[in-house]
């Protein structure tokens, strides 16, 4: 057991839902915790997400690098320094009420708010706009509907993914940048994870899927992607839109 503040350790076993309390009595016994062992011991398949259900809990966890079993560097995660954060426990993940998810789908639709996918609410996951691990809840004790947002599994996974990996995430921890990036604002963002990076996910659905077959059929044949077949098409129209206009005036 590792020499921590009672306080904490009395946080940490507050926290009952199983993944969280994977990562967390692992860390207590061992010190940290591997992505290879999140994944072969335990059988999860996307490592940050576990971590990141622990943070969620007002736990502090610090990524670090080790070598892994065939000798490449990988991930691991340990507890952050119980000395300088408060660590009460703050509402996380178990405060994301049906009452949250009622207001954005009552506001949003009932679809992921990145790939605009209509889906099922019991599908759909709520997550904090802002990482948890950047700002927390917030200064407010009421939660706001507008600082969470409901998305599907794997665009949560890709968040997830593409944050943990952001300088914000790891150092900064501003709140602004957070909002200004894609994965807070799909339709209006400067930058995905402080990178100079345009993204635009599509999806077809019902009777939208014929005219994807279609165009996956021609990208084939042309030996091409579909997103390089799709991005060509689209730039082919906005350079015709525009040499009509200019034509026009």
């Amino acid at each position: 057991m590792l020499d921590l503040p009672q306080t904490f350790i009395d946080l940490c076993q507050s926290v009952t839902a199983k993944r969280p309390k994977t990562v967390i009595n692992h860390i207590l016994e061992y010190g940290f915790i591997t992505t290879e062992e999140l994944k072969v011991r335990y059988g999860y398949n996307h490592p940050p997400r576990a971590v990141r259900d622990v943070r969620e809990h007002g736990i502090a966890i610090e990524t670090f690098r080790v070598d892994g079993s065939d000798g490449r560097k990988i991930a691991a995660y340990r507890f952050g320094d119980t000395t300088i954060q408060p660590f009460t426990k703050l509402s996380g993940r178990t405060g994301l009420s049906k009452k949250i998810k009622t207001a954005l789908i009552a506001k949003y639709g009932c679809q992921c708010f990145i790939y605009l996918e209509k889906m099922a609410e019991s599908d759909l996951q709520i997550d904090h706009r802002v990482p948890y691990q950047v700002d927390g809840d917030g200064a407010n004790s009421e939660l706001n509907p507008d600082d969470f947002m409901l998305l599907s599994g794997s665009a949560n996974r890709a968040k997830s993914w593409s944050c943990e990996q952001c300088d914000n995430w790891q150092e900064t921890k501003d709140r602004a940048i957070c909002l200004s990036c894609y994965w807070a604002y799909p339709a209006c963002y400067s930058h995905i994870a402080m990178r100079q990076v345009r993204r635009l996910d599509l999806i077809w659905q019902g009777d939208e899927t014929d005219a994807y077959e279609e165009l996956k059929s021609e990208a084939s044949t042309q030996g091409k992607t579909m997103p390089v077949f799709v991005k060509e098409i689209l730039v082919q129209a906005l350079q015709q839109s525009i040499t009509k206009n200019i034509k026009e005036s």
